[in-house]
């Protein structure tokens, strides 16, 4: 059984969780132009490594942020975001 550690609750069975795509950082303003709108919904690097992703374990309706390493699947570690490491 996978199991990922939550924040709040520690360690469940992965089937408490969804997953919510990388952590990546929006365009800026509102003003932000279609070419750069259509970069950040479509285009992703996609190369192996550290990832951060957002998850959410369902049971306690806590989002967090996963750091995972894309190569073993390992979760390095978990941590609540606070605000301001959204790059």
């Amino acid at each position: 059984m996978k199991l990922l550690k939550c924040p709040v609750n520690g360690v469940r069975a992965i089937q408490e969780f969804s997953f919510g795509g990388a952590v990546r950082e929006m365009p800026e303003g509102s003003g932000c132009s279609d070419e750069q709108w259509a970069d950040y919904v479509f285009n992703r690097a996609g190369e192996p490594g550290v990832q951060r992703e957002w998850w959410y374990h369902m049971a306690s309706g806590t989002w967090f942020i996963a750091e995972r390493e894309t190569v073993s699947d390992q979760v390095i570690r978990t941590y609540l975001w606070n605000g301001d490491d959204a790059s």
